[in-house]
């Protein structure tokens, strides 16, 4: 058996004996995908688009699945006060009920799925679903060319930063926010953000160093995703974007704290060579790769 016919035959047994094929999911009287998307609205409410971009729906099919769940006096559809070019979904009174029904069924379906297996068996269950999880997710994030300055472009950089300051020894004291952000665009550079359920997860760009040479930077991964090949992936997206802006060489730098990134340069065929460039006071060993 294939690895292709593994995945098919797990996503045949698990929606059928989670309720998927049912037209009333878990008894709510609605199909799973209005459930799901009840579900995501939640207590808080969310902007259609955080919603069209999280659950990566065809903007007519999510727009017909809002207006059901409208029409059922569960959610109301109105524009965002502070852009009116926006629409925000919150749940009715009916709605948060009928929310809290759903979150109950389905926590009910889970445990009455676990009830028959050992502790041992939970724990294989747990440790496979996990696994399966984050590579499922890793092989579906988007992966988009944005402005570097950008919300999910200063988010992800803001966790990238962050995690800087706690990983190296003196700390880290980022450049100022749009520093920089012109060479990370067209024509002589570009910004990657990867998202899942329209999070960003990783992000890196690459910038001119000189006519041949393209400079990656500001790569990062979320802690919570490595091990699921998204860095390598990541890095192997930002070399074609440094091809097709006309680079025929890649070069980076790092610090030595940063172990786990060391070892995927090297693995992805980064050679060590003596420093490049002396303006990044971080930057301890400094790699190259031919892009021809």
């Amino acid at each position: 058996m294939t690895l292709v016919d593994t995945v098919r035959r797990f996503n045949r047994s698990y929606t059928q004996r989670i309720g998927a094929l049912d037209e009333s999911f878990l008894g709510t009287g609605r199909p799973l995908g209005a459930s799901r998307l009840l579900f995501e609205v939640g207590p808080d409410g969310a902007a259609v688009r955080d919603l069209r971009e999280r659950l990566d729906l065809d903007s007519g099919y999510l727009t017909r699945l809002l207006s059901r769940l409208a029409d059922d006096g569960l959610v109301d559809v109105r524009p965002d006060p502070a852009d009116r070019r926006r629409r925000l979904v919150t749940l009715t009174a009916v709605g948060q009920t009928a929310y809290r029904e759903l979150d109950e069924r389905s926590e009910r379906k889970a445990r009455g799925l676990l009830e028959p297996l050992t502790e041992r068996q939970r724990a294989r269950l747990d440790e496979a679903l996990g696994t399966a999880d984050l590579l499922i997710r890793a092989a579906t994030v988007h992966l988009r060319v944005v402005d570097p300055v950008s919300d999910a472009a200063r988010t992800a950089l803001g966790e990238y930063y962050a995690e800087l300051g706690r990983r190296f020894p003196g700390g880290f004291a980022p450049e100022p926010r749009d520093d920089g952000a012109d060479a990370l665009r067209a024509p002589g550079g570009a910004f990657l953000v990867a998202t899942s359920d329209g999070a960003p997860v990783a992000c890196g760009g690459v910038r001119r160093l000189d006519d041949s040479t393209g400079e990656i930077k500001r790569m990062w991964v979320a802690p919570d995703w490595r091990g699921a090949g998204l860095g390598a992936r990541l890095l192997r997206r930002l070399e074609d974007e440094a091809r097709r802006l006309g680079y025929a060489r890649a070069v980076l730098d790092t610090n030595r704290a940063l172990t786990e990134a060391i070892a995927m340069y090297g693995r992805a065929g980064y050679r060590e060579i003596e420093p490049y460039s002396r303006d990044n006071p971080y930057a301890e060993v400094f790699f190259e790769k031919p892009l021809v």
